[in-house]
């Protein structure tokens, strides 16, 4: 299946996008040594661990903002004045990412990506705070975190409609099966994955939380193949929605697409830092920071200010120690600018 030279004005194509995501992926398992363990990174993993459970629990409407999320996860403290079905939700998505990443990182490689078992405790974790507070108004006894709907769910706005709550148990069977068939290493995983993903959220397994436990599960699988966790941004809600309704569609390349920028942020962003050190060649975007964007970092390689190299594949690589020394340098040129 050939990729799409889908180009926004100002964005790179699909097509790039997967391909410098693979070579990314690539030198993350091969000369960055993979993922970093908690142990090693704790303070990676916690930056990622705010981020999506603010992020994940806004798309749903919860309101609690960055801050009031670490303060409740950091201190135990209610600030903002919410209601409180509002921190039960984010205390309970929290919980439910915190197991994620410990089967996923710290714990033994599984034989399957996910398992039913797995995927009915993640739902547990995310709903039972906030169903003890405030349960779904139309759930039976068998419908409470961890059990399957037993009720229809009307269409969504873009006209899909879930199956009958009866044939639930067969189709989370069927999709389990789909979802341990993901190659990690396929040119079109970002597509591949988004299908998988795309497919529980038309399930709809549950009466309630499907979209956290779907974007937890995704992160599961993801993690367990190698890839850091995708954080689908709250202001990227709407395109979220409308890739997943193309993907119902059977054109999942926009899901793919979110997912795979989803995933070189947090690369950039967190985990090449963490395990790249300050002598090892990485892309400039993982050099990125506030007040210096990567823009601005290829300007100066192409301009030979930064010392950097260019791969075959087109993308300039440099060092921390290289940055640092560019901005001492960009400093004493901007002093001695002003020097009579």
């Amino acid at each position: 299946m050939a990729i799409p030279h889908v180009v926004g004005r100002g964005r790179p194509s699909r097509r790039s996008i997967y391909e410098q995501l693979e070579t990314q992926i690539e030198e993350l398992w091969g000369r960055l040594g993979g993922l970093p363990n908690r142990a090693e990174a704790s303070d990676v993993w916690q930056g990622i661990w705010y981020e999506e459970a603010h992020n994940s629990t806004a798309i749903e409407g919860n309101t609690l903002v960055l801050k009031q999320v670490r303060t409740l996860l950091d201190e135990g403290r209610a600030v903002g004045g919410k209601e409180l079905r509002e921190y039960m939700e984010v205390e309970g998505y929290a919980r439910a990412a915190e197991w994620v990443y410990g089967q996923a990182i710290d714990g033994d490689t599984p034989s399957e990506l996910i398992t039913l078992t797995e995927l009915r405790y993640i739902h547990e974790l995310a709903m039972g705070p906030v169903w003890a507070v405030a349960p779904h108004p139309d759930a039976g006894a068998g419908e409470a975190p961890g059990g399957f709907r037993q009720h229809d769910i009307h269409s969504f706005p873009g006209g899909m409609t879930p199956p009958p709550w009866t044939d639930v148990p067969a189709r989370v069977s069927d999709w389990v099966a789909e979802a341990n068939d993901i190659d990690a290493e396929s040119a079109l995983f970002p597509e591949r994955i988004a299908v998988v993903h795309a497919a529980f959220e038309r399930i709809h397994p549950f009466i309630d939380g499907n979209g956290r436990v779907g974007r937890l599960v995704l992160n599961l699988m993801l993690v367990r193949l190698g890839y850091p966790p995708a954080i689908i941004y709250k202001s990227d809600r709407a395109r979220y929605l409308r890739a997943l309704q193309r993907a119902d569609e059977g054109e999942p390349g926009a899901l793919g697409e979110l997912i795979a920028r989803a995933i070189r942020e947090n690369l950039y962003r967190f985990v090449i830092p963490a395990v790249a050190g300050p002598l090892r060649l990485v892309p400039l975007g993982a050099l990125a920071r506030p007040g210096l964007a990567a823009s601005a970092l290829r300007t100066a390689a192409n301009r030979n200010r930064l010392q950097a190299t260019r791969g075959a594949d087109g993308q300039w690589r440099s060092t921390q120690k290289w940055v640092d020394e560019y901005i001492a340098t960009k400093h004493l040129r901007a002093g001695s600018s002003t020097l009579p």
